[in-house]
């Protein structure tokens, strides 16, 4: 079983930077990909970024450039880091932490197995 905690969100001017973190605990669990997707009010949850287990990245158009996804791996915890940079209005959401079973990272909801339960990221204009 694997558990999720995020954290660090919270209210920022457009412009501004926040870092997301994503402790991950259980066994196996540095050997699992991992990914970020948020869920904007009204709008469906999607894909932000996501990272296999030996680091590498890949992201959304749409955050890309602005934000960097890493972790850190120890015996049977894992830590996740988005760090945000040059933040918009359009990113506030709630950012979801999420692990699946595999090395690799994907970018569909469907292809995880661990969800954390959110942590809210606004930003004003």
């Amino acid at each position: 079983q694997v558990q999720l905690v995020e954290s660090g969100g919270g209210l920022v001017q457009a412009g501004g930077s926040l870092r997301l973190s994503c402790a991950a605990s259980g066994r196996t669990v540095r050997n699992y990909g991992m990914g970020w997707f948020r869920q904007a009010p009204g709008k469906e949850r999607e894909f932000v970024a996501t990272i296999n287990w030996k680091g590498d990245t890949a992201y959304a158009d749409s955050v890309k450039g602005r934000f960097t996804l890493s972790r850190v791996n120890a015996e049977n915890t894992v830590t996740m880091y988005l760090q945000m940079n040059s933040l918009k209005p359009e990113d506030t959401a709630v950012y979801y932490c999420a692990a699946r079973t595999g090395l690799y990272g994907a970018t569909s909801q469907s292809d995880f197995d661990y969800w954390g339960q959110g942590t809210q990221v606004t930003v004003s204009s």
